[in-house]
């Protein structure tokens, strides 16, 4: 049985810790009218000036001939369209070089973003994409969701990851169109593929975290490794990076909204003008 401990550098109050999921709920909510999960839904909303990076199933060909400029149609999710979180368990996310993981941080987004939803009447389950087993149907009881974030503060030393199978045996599960929210260090070499699936038929985000001592350089010359998580061998250099960008054009390429959250750096802001701001561009916000 794998042992468990307490998240690192959390609030040992459990109150403390709803107090700081609410307050993110609060400022994801503040000042936006409709629901901040507006996105590639199944109802029209207006077409927009094409940039870089939209996915090229949503051009408006009958705009992009009248005007002889290339428009994407915008989509708005419906009001009560399910939210899915899949919340990456897997031990990379405890290791840290800040005061909080990427772990920590990731609970806490979760916890945040299933209120904010709820607050907007859209149901929210969670899925654990590490070993344990952790999935809880999509629902509207802020109290169930409450009790589901305080089970993920704790966490294991040595669980390993699971997202990509996962998400596959998801996909087929779920009957209506959803958004599914990926929290994730993306450690998994069949991540991306998998979300490029999911992306099919749903609406897709992944909010990658990073730790910052994640770039750059993780060693000096040439040398073999093994993956701590997956067991998957690879070949390494000084200058080697866990996700490199053609991967995360990948996601983009496929209509996933992708962002890149450091935990050295403000995460919050980003966040919100993130969720703020997707349904109108499909930029990379990396």
């Amino acid at each position: 049985m794998l042992q468990t401990a307490q998240l690192p550098a959390e609030p040992p109050d459990g109150r403390q810790f709803e107090l700081a999921v609410r307050r993110l709920a609060n400022a994801l909510s503040y000042g936006q009218e409709r629901s901040p999960f507006l996105g590639a839904g199944i109802e029209y909303v207006q077409s927009r000036p094409y940039v870089p990076g939209d996915p090229v199933k949503f051009i408006d060909w009958r705009v992009t001939a009248r005007t002889g400029r290339f428009h994407v149609k915008e989509y708005e999710a419906p009001r009560q369209m399910p939210v899915y979180l899949l919340l990456d368990t897997s031990a990379s996310m405890c290791v840290s070089s800040q005061r909080l993981s990427k772990y920590a941080w990731a609970v806490q987004v979760a916890g945040g973003l299933a209120l904010a939803a709820v607050d907007h009447m859209n149901p929210v389950g969670i899925m654990g994409v590490g070993e344990r087993e952790l999935h809880h149907t999509p629902t509207l009881a802020r109290t169930s969701i409450l009790q589901w974030m305080h089970q993920l503060r704790r966490y294991h030393f040595s669980e390993g990851t699971s997202l990509g199978q996962r998400v596959r045996e998801l996909i087929p599960r779920v009957e209506r169109r959803c958004l599914f929210v990926v929290l994730s260090d993306l450690h998994d070499p069949d991540a991306i593929p998998a979300i490029k699936l999911m992306a099919q038929d749903h609406d897709c985000v992944v909010l990658h975290f990073e730790d910052p001592a994640e770039r750059g350089r993780i060693g000096g010359g040439i040398f073999r490794a093994v993956e701590a998580e997956t067991g998957r061998a690879f070949v390494a250099h000084g200058r080697s990076r866990w996700l490199e960008a053609t991967e995360t054009h990948a996601l983009s390429r496929a209509g996933v909204d992708y962002l890149n959250l450091r935990t050295d750096q403000p995460i919050l802001p980003r966040l919100r003008h993130f969720f703020k701001h997707r349904g109108r561009t499909r930029r990379m916000a990396a």
